[in-house]
């Protein structure tokens, strides 16, 4: 679609207006903003009482009304821009009642820079918001003064970053998404470490972000590590994918914690070589594996399923077995824990709307830009997570009695 030129008279208003203020950095822009909006506010103010009494100012001429203007009473107005005084007009028989700035409000709608914020968390890169900016709005701001306004949410990240986190998890997922940041003159590809958790009562929340190196155990480590220095004591169910030392990572920082390997994940993986011809009678017989009724089950079918497709993919139930004891953890539990345990579809499903967010952004000019490019889009995501699943008086009346003692030690 073609860019939308602008008004040329507005363009040259702007010119005007910039030539004047010359701003040199975003308050002397913002100053300028101000004059703009006061002016703009004040000659519709004045517009609507002349569509009201039926002439204009000195136009006696044309006054076919008794009513008149009876000067003017002072407002002001919060913007994000900060306090504009108008000088609002009156009418004689007290009837004006103006609407672009209303007689009991004393804020405006419009905010600049939730509007920069909102299309930033929708994934709009700098230059496509300064477009949308100069084409609705007949604004010039730089790509440079997007990136400012856009920066003021980094102390809040950090704030969040560092919160206090829930005494317990009933469940936390854990993954990482991988990106491209320019770094010291060269693009390479780092991990953002994502950990969501449910807590107690239900609710869903995103734990933290981290930016790091390629995903390693190493550095879930020092995750960890950090969720529980900010007050977590317990996570009753941990959910990841096969990463090689998940596990012991996990064990090291929280060595009660029941570790569920997720079965989705594992199914791709061991069947990512299977003919196509093979697979639908494949998959098939795996099925009565991970959907047993119970473990026992689950290993008589393994067995089952080795014993007829071994001699053509060894690999697949050599696999399974060496990855039993985290797979199978979902089996202790009734139907209603193992379907939000069996898979990490909870996390995969928040970092594929992560993904629509960011996929304009080829390369981050720095893991800042990332995050909080990240936080905004979670922040977004996020605002619909108001409820908790409509099961959840089942599930954590489960959890109370398979964790009672783990819940009884810290206290909760």
């Amino acid at each position: 679609m073609a860019r939308r030129k602008a008004d040329p008279a507005k363009r040259e208003l702007i010119q005007q207006m910039l030539t004047m203020y010359q701003p040199k950095d975003f308050k002397e822009f913002n100053e300028m903003l101000k004059d703009m909006f006061a002016d703009v506010m004040q000659q519709a103010l004045e517009g609507e009482l002349d569509e009201e009494l039926g002439y204009t100012k000195y136009d006696y001429k044309n006054k076919e009304t008794t009513n008149s203007r009876n000067g003017y009473g002072k407002k002001s107005v919060a913007t994000s821009m900060g306090e504009v005084e108008l000088a609002v007009p009156r009418d004689r028989n007290g009837e004006f009642e103006p609407q672009i700035i209303q007689k009991r409000q004393n804020k405006t709608t419009s905010d600049l820079e939730e509007k920069v914020l909102s299309m930033y968390a929708k994934g709009m890169t700098t230059e496509d918001i300064s477009r949308h900016l100069d084409d609705i709005y007949g604004v010039d701001v730089s790509d440079s003064m997007i990136s400012r306004i856009t920066d003021k949410i980094m102390p809040v990240v950090r704030e969040w970053q560092t919160r206090p986190l829930e005494e317990v998890y009933a469940i936390v997922y854990l993954d990482a998404i991988h990106f491209h940041v320019r770094h010291e003159g060269t693009v390479v590809k780092k991990a953002v470490y994502i950990a969501l958790g449910i807590n107690m009562e239900g609710y869903k929340d995103v734990i933290g972000m981290w930016v790091g190196e390629n995903e390693s155990s190493k550095f879930w480590i020092s995750v960890l590590n950090e969720i529980k220095n900010r007050n977590t004591q317990e996570i009753l169910i941990v959910c990841v994918d096969g990463l090689t030392g998940f596990d012991k990572a996990i064990e090291a920082v929280f060595p009660h914690a029941e570790i569920q390997q997720c079965v989705i994940h594992q199914i791709r993986n061991s069947t990512r070589f299977v003919s196509y011809k093979d697979s639908k009678a494949l998959m098939a017989d795996l099925k009565s594996v991970y959907q047993a009724v119970d473990e026992k089950t689950a290993l008589a079918n393994l067995e089952e399923f080795g014993g007829k497709w071994d001699e053509k993919y060894p690999q697949i139930t050599k696999s399974w077995k060496a990855n039993w004891a985290k797979l199978s953890t979902y089996f202790k539990y009734p139907q209603e824990v193992r379907t939000i345990i069996y898979t990490t579809n909870a996390i995969e499903g928040f970092n594929r709307q992560l993904r629509k967010v960011t996929k304009s952004k080829a390369v981050f000019p720095s893991d800042d830009s990332l995050l909080k490019m990240l936080y905004l889009a979670m922040i977004d995501i996020t605002k619909k997570w108001t409820g908790k699943r409509k099961d959840w008086a089942i599930i954590h009346a489960q959890l109370e009695i398979y964790f009672a003692d783990r819940l009884e030690s810290c206290n909760y």
